[in-house]
Formats: C-alpha cells, sequence, structure tokens
C-alpha cells in the first residue's frame, strides 16, 4: 500500500501538493511550525493514497515521496 512520506523540515508550506492530490489527504498544517518557521504538510488520510505521485512531481522543495 502506497503512503506520502513528508520531510516536514524541507516543507515551505507552499501547498502545491494539496491542489494536486486527487484524493485530497494532504493539508496544511496550520497548528504546527517546522524549523524554517513554515506551516508543514500533514497528511490525514494515508490509507487512501492511491500512488499517483503527484506530489512527488509538483514539489518544488523535495520534501514528500510516496513509499510503497
Amino acid at each position: 500500500m502506497p503512503r506520502p512520506i513528508i520531510n516536514e523540515d524541507l516543507c515551505k508550506g507552499c501547498g502545491y501538493c494539496t491542489l494536486v492530490c486527487p484524493k485530497h489527504i494532504l493539508k496544511i498544517d496550520k497548528e504546527r511550525l517546522n524549523a524554517l518557521g513554515y506551516h508543514p504538510v500533514k497528511v490525514t488520510n494515508p490509507e487512501e493514497c492511491i500512488g499517483c505521485r503527484y506530489c512527488e512531481v509538483v514539489c518544488p522543495e523535495f520534501a514528500i515521496y510516496i513509499e510503497k
């Protein structure tokens, strides 16, 4: 089963991955800040991931990948 892995310390909270996710399982975590002072992305329902890898491709910081 695929699942998104987020390196929160690299994430700048741009939200591109949240826009392209067909299952809408990625959300900006407004409750937390990472080491860079940004709100990182969080995975809300990892079991719904279909492994499309759109989030990987669109991330300018290479902060997300799909583990299979």
